[in-house]
């Protein structure tokens, strides 16, 4: 028997030598199409962030006074201050010791270079540089083999987490230790990476692990804090830390909280948004703080927002015919727009089918195989900057400085980054100047540098660029993608400037179209529009871009949606994660709830026998279970003689609601009031609705079996693969579900009662006791079943989710996908007009793959 299991019930069992079709079998994720793309793989778990109704949680519900939930409030404030903070001091980490390596690094290479000129050793000062990138990579690279995880920039997986998915490790705190340090040997070892994505995802583990003060890594780190103990919360803190790495990344805290919510979470409350602001503004202003006062020495000045400041955009002083940009201009920004869209998209297509090649030939050898690409990388790369800037490079004029925006970073001014390798006094080789420089100073050279870069120089500078940083995006190091396309965008839009100022002998600002081609070949890349509008004019500090830039990113991203999705979205699709779109495709309506759920369900019941639940738990990989009770005639005569099935039945009676005995309920209240007229009311209803014999009465006629008699099966008998279909498909009456964790902590903690007792006899645990393992409950294997009696009863009545959401068979695609997602559910129960539950949909049910596969079975029906 061939079984495909996933998160909860995708689990397929066909009998030996039964065929499938080729959807059936892209459904099953067992094939690929002709694309040979990777469909979504079954394996990753969906986060919980519905709330989990059930007895503990109401008891704190109803515990909750004002001034309890004011305090409840207050910590969550405090812990958002905290999350900015940390995130700021772990950006000035990373900046300053990036600051540190790079600058020894380049004085020594450069006076290496300046003494070897005359003396012919140029290949000792090459053998410096590659000395010094080597070594940085080797221990970045080290760093990612520890924690795999903490390759790459991060906003994919962060992206996908605030999505809904959980991909093991991201949030841990080896994580981000790997991450924070291995970001930094990686950007001083020379590769074109940035900072700027490592930031944001360290600064999600800050959101995720500051709130819970305990760590998985350290595990003597544990306090009595019992607060946000939920998915729900963790997704909270998550948002703000990662608004708050953009923030602290780009000096941005508006656009970093419009980042978290276009680029992540699938739902937004407007308490949210206030709180993860305050808390992106608390890290720009952390970071600023510290970094004006080292670099200026003045504590309080805050005048360095960010790790990258892009300066300030003006024209020289006296220039009346200058213009930062005019609406001539516009006309040549859309076309850069297009270009930007175009080259976004060849590079997101060669990095594709480079970590395909990855994927296949590298990743399933040995590991040190990584680390040895990554030093190819740094060693192809080394050699390309150095050669280039030795050879390659022209001399140019600097007779007439820069009179504006002199400074740089820190306290450096921007004639202090030029390089003059081989070129006499008053010249500077430009294409040293933009290649040994750290990332930010080159840009800084390309917005703000009076002086001229020749035009061979910047095609070839950004035609080196463009190919090494699609190879660098993707090795075992931590990398950012930010800085290397801003860079690689920034020589395009220069070229573009350069063209028309030379050859059309236009009156143009070159810094603005520098910005424009950063803007133009960003967006291409990563198709982000209105964070990364925000982002940039944030960086600016220049509110007139507003409209040029948004008028750019606009047209990248449509230009480049036409032949490809942005970068992270295909490094998600790489890794085969779940992920849900904002909305379906309009022809998916076609489709219903029924078509897309599945009926094999494994269940259990209200009062269940513990030999059951542990043969559940161990045969299955489920992560929830309906409780359910069955629907059968002769009740009455089930209920003699088995305690077992008549605490089952009693609860079905029990739960469920008809309109009489509504009725009555309400009777029975308002005879309590003194009006008369209400009692005579209550009375006149009585003399109508009388209640009927014992074997005629209402519920027991809405609990009537509708088929025919099924076989006896008792509930501690767990579902069998011999079942007949009739026997598999009974009717089921719907009453909550209950997840593995929580089964788990039942059973451990010997939550049960004998088959002589009463149910009340069960202890009960408390909110507190159920959440006391989060994130990282036991496995059923940890259980010693010599401590169980196999014999006693478990009630899980007190501990599921009564009231969970769930569709109607016949609810369109549209309407399940939506509640789906903006709830951000983990299970959807589809069940009928007679509360009987006939499916399940998991997160699996609605990605756009097995709903693409539906309808292609949907057609082929009709």
């Amino acid at each position: 028997m061939a079984c495909c299991g996933n998160c909860f019930c995708c689990q397929c069992c066909c009998r030996e030598g039964e065929t499938r079709t080729p959807e059936e079998l892209t459904i099953l994720g067992e094939i690929r199409d002709e694309e040979d793309e990777i469909l979504p793989r079954k394996d990753y778990e969906s986060l919980d962030y519905d709330r989990c109704i059930n007895e503990p949680h109401v008891e704190v519900l109803e515990g909750m006074d004002n001034k309890k939930a004011k305090k409840y409030e207050a910590v969550r404030w405090m812990m958002m201050f905290a999350i900015g903070v940390s995130v700021g001091l772990v950006g000035l980490f990373v900046d300053f010791f990036v600051r540190l390596f790079t600058k020894i690094k380049f004085a020594v290479v450069g006076d290496s270079v300046e003494k070897c000129r005359d003396k012919g050793c140029l290949p000792l000062s090459l053998l410096e540089l590659l000395a010094f990138n080597m070594t940085f990579i080797f221990i970045a690279s080290v760093l990612v083999l520890i924690e795999p995880v903490a390759a790459g920039s991060g906003i994919p997986e962060i992206k996908s987490y605030l999505n809904g998915v959980k991909i093991p490790g991201i949030v841990r705190l080896r994580t981000f230790l790997c991450k924070a340090a291995g970001v930094l040997f990686s950007v001083a070892g020379g590769l074109f990476v940035g900072k700027e994505g490592p930031m944001i995802h360290s600064g999600a583990i800050v959101g995720a692990g500051l709130p819970q003060f305990q760590s998985i890594t350290l595990k003597r780190i544990k306090f009595n804090f019992p607060y946000f103990r939920s998915d729900r919360d963790k997704r909270d803190f998550v948002s703000a830390g990662a608004a708050a790495g953009v923030a602290a990344a780009f000096g941005a805290p508006i656009g970093g909280t419009l980042f978290s919510l276009e680029e992540g979470s699938s739902f937004w409350n407007q308490s949210l948004t206030w709180k993860v602001l305050f808390c992106s503004m608390s890290a720009t202003f952390t970071l600023n703080f510290f970094r004006s006062g080292i670099n200026f020495n003045k504590w309080g000045s805050f005048q360095l927002p960010g790790l990258l400041n892009f300066g300030e955009f003006k024209c020289p002083d006296g220039d009346k015919n200058c213009h930062l940009w005019t609406a001539v201009d516009l006309a040549f920004f859309i076309l850069m727009g297009v270009v930007g869209g175009l080259l976004g998209a060849l590079f997101n297509c060669m990095n594709k089918n480079l970590a395909k090649y990855r994927i296949r030939n590298i990743h399933p050898k040995a590991k040190f195989i990584r680390v040895l690409e990554s030093l190819l990388v740094t060693m192809v790369t080394t050699v390309v900057i150095f050669v280039a800037s030795m050879l390659l490079g022209e001399c140019r004029d600097l007779s007439s400085p820069t009179t504006h925006n002199t400074t740089v970073s820190g306290s450096e001014d921007i004639n202090s980054t030029i390089r003059q390798f081989f070129c006499t006094n008053k010249t500077y080789n430009d294409m040293a100047t933009l290649f040994f420089n750290p990332q930010e100073a080159a840009i800084h050279q390309l917005f703000h540098q009076d002086g001229t870069f020749s035009p061979v120089t910047l095609s070839v500078f950004f035609l080196l660029y463009f190919l090494l940083a699609c190879w660098s995006y993707g090795v075992s190091v931590p990398s950012g993608l930010f800085v290397p396309s801003l860079l690689c965008g920034a020589a395009f839009g220069r070229l573009v400037a350069n063209i028309l100022k030379v050859k059309l002998g236009m009156d143009i600002y070159s810094g603005t179209f520098a910005l424009i081609g950063a803007a133009a070949f960003l967006g291409g890349v990563v198709r982000m529009t209105i964070s990364l509008t925000v982002i940039l004019i944030e960086s600016t500090n220049e509110i007139t871009y507003g409209l040029p830039i948004m008028i750019t990113l606009m047209v990248a991203k449509w230009t480049g949606d036409f032949f490809n999705k942005g970068i992270y979205d295909i490094h998600i699709q790489l890794r085969g994660v779940p992920l849900l779109e904002w909305e379906t495709e309009v022809e998916m309506d076609k489709l219903t709830a029924s078509d897309i759920m599945e009926p094999n369900l494994t269940y259990v019941y209200p009062h269940t026998r513990v030999q059951s639940l542990v043969s559940i738990l161990r045969t299955t990989v489920y992560h929830a279970f309906p409780v359910v009770t069955e629907n059968r005639q002769n009740e009455q005569d089930f209920m003699k003689g088995n305690i077992l099935i008549s605490n089952n039945i009693h609860f079905k009676k029990s739960s469920v609601m008809s309109r009489a005995g509504e009725q009555r309920r309400r009777c029975q209240s308002m005879k309590s009031y003194p009006s008369s007229e209400l009692r005579n009311v209550c009375d006149e209803q009585n003399t109508v609705v009388e209640p009927a014999e014992e074997g005629e009465d209402l519920l027991q006629q809405m609990l009537e079996r509708r088929y025919a008699p099924y076989p006896n099966l008792y509930p501690d008998q767990s579902p069998s693969e011999e079942w007949t279909m009739e026997e598999r498909f009974r009717p089921l009456t719907f009453h909550g579900l209950i997840l593995r964790s929580q089964l788990v902590n039942l059973l451990i903690r010997g939550v049960c009662y004998a088959e002589n007792q009463s149910s009340a006899t069960q202890p009960r645990l408390s909110y507190a006791e159920m959440t006391e393992d989060y994130p990282r409950y036991p496995d059923i294997h940890d259980l010693d079943l010599a401590l169980l009696n196999p014999r006693m009863i478990v009630d899980v009545t007190p501990y599921m989710n009564s009231c969970p959401y769930t569709v109607s068979p016949n609810t369109r695609i549209s309407q399940v996908f939506n509640l789906f997602r903006t709830m951000g559910l983990r299970h959807l129960p589809v069940v009928n007009a007679v509360g009987e539950i006939v499916g399940i949909i998991t997160r699996h049910n609605l990605t756009h793959e097995f709903l693409v596969a539906k309808l292609r079975q949907h057609y082929i029906t009709i």
